[in-house]
């Protein structure tokens, strides 16, 4: 079997309201500042976008049977401007090239979002599936449902100089945490919320959202750039998973700086690992 045959699909397009209260939920679930984000989405809405039409994909009959490992490796967001609450978004997937390494399937998908304002939201999604289970991981105990480390407030801050360290932000998510966040954004993948699920799909049990971290280091780059379009670009890489209750840093540097934008290399990191590394590029 083999998904070489789906290059070029679509799928939607899906309308997706930049509703208040679904913006408020997001905020709440990731702990982004919500006096900030009363009048546009941040810049995290591009997750619910994603997940507005990548069930769509998933669950595609060609598809399933490849999903009894499911990886989700890279994650690329392009913001052309602010987004308002009471826009509608037509949110289009498409599937790009797909690649074949033996049971392994490496698969592009590429997102845009327009809403009434014009183009807003350009994103790449690339993601491992195979037919085939991953190797299972040893077993960990799930925490208590509330149980997590220390979530810092992302602060408006003033922009380092080029080679300078960002300050850390130390940032947790709990199982109830994650059931939130799958709430807001419909990424309601089991791996996130059910421990025999993500047993069987080799985890040592259910894990962070990955693009829940890629949130908090979108709100750590947003520090630097009052207003409600602070990012224009971000490339991030999942490497390894984060479980609930676990404490993690956002941190890194300032790669570079431009008249209009300046370059972040940034990680969410815990025990001395990295988790997720981004580019991001933040607007001035």
């Amino acid at each position: 079997m083999s998904l070489t045959g789906l290059e070029g699909r679509s799928y939607g397009p899906v309308a997706l309201p930049v509703e208040s209260g679904a913006v408020a939920d997001l905020v709440a679930a990731t702990g982004d500042e919500p006096g900030r984000w009363s009048g546009h989405a941040p810049p995290s809405f591009a997750s619910v976008a994603l997940f507005a039409v990548a069930p769509r994909f998933l669950a595609d009959p060609a598809v399933v049977p490849f999903t009894r490992s499911l990886i989700h490796t890279d994650q690329g967001f392009a913001w052309h401007r602010a987004i308002e609450v009471g826009e509608t978004l037509n949110v289009t997937g498409r599937v790009g090239a797909i690649r074949a390494r033996g049971a392994v399937h490496l698969v592009t998908f590429d997102l845009d979002a327009l809403g009434d304002g014009g183009p807003w939201l350009e994103g790449r999604s690339i993601f491992l599936l195979s037919d085939e289970a991953a190797a299972e991981a040893e077993e960990k105990t799930e925490p208590e449902p509330g149980e997590s480390g220390t979530n810092e407030a992302a602060q408006p801050l003033a922009l380092p100089a080029a080679g300078e360290p960002v300050p850390a932000m130390a940032r947790s998510a709990s199982r109830t945490d994650l059931i939130r966040y799958a709430g807001a954004t419909r990424d309601w993948n089991p791996i996130h919320w059910d421990h025999e699920v993500a047993r069987r799909a080799g985890l040592p049990g259910v894990v962070v959202h990955g693009l829940l971290m890629t949130a908090w280091l979108m709100q750590a780059g947003a520090r630097y750039k009052e207003g409600p379009a602070p990012l224009e670009e971000m490339r991030a890489r999942f490497r390894r998973p984060l479980h609930p209750g676990a404490e993690a840093t956002v941190a890194g540097k300032v790669k570079s700086i431009g008249d209009d934008y300046a370059v972040l290399d940034l990680a969410v990191a815990a025990e001395g690992e990295a988790l997720v590394t981004a580019t991001m590029r933040v607007t001035r």
